[in-house]
């Protein structure tokens, strides 16, 4: 059972993670050769204040 962990800041719409899960969970079918049903993709939503690149938070960036 493929598990596809997205983590990206939040401010995606749910018509956008629906989408975004469909392509990936038909591209794990058809390159992993599972089933769909069998295929979970997890969202996480971070916040801009929660994430970090070079030691500044993505918040901080203008």
């Amino acid at each position: 059972m493929p598990i596809v962990r997205v983590e990206m800041w939040t401010g995606r719409t749910h018509e956008q993670k629906a989408e975004l899960a469909k392509e990936i969970t038909d591209a794990v079918v058809r390159i992993a050769k599972t089933s769909a049903d069998h295929t979970i993709v997890i969202f996480d939503d971070i916040d801009k204040s929660n994430w970090a690149e070079g030691g500044i938070l993505a918040s901080d960036h203008k």
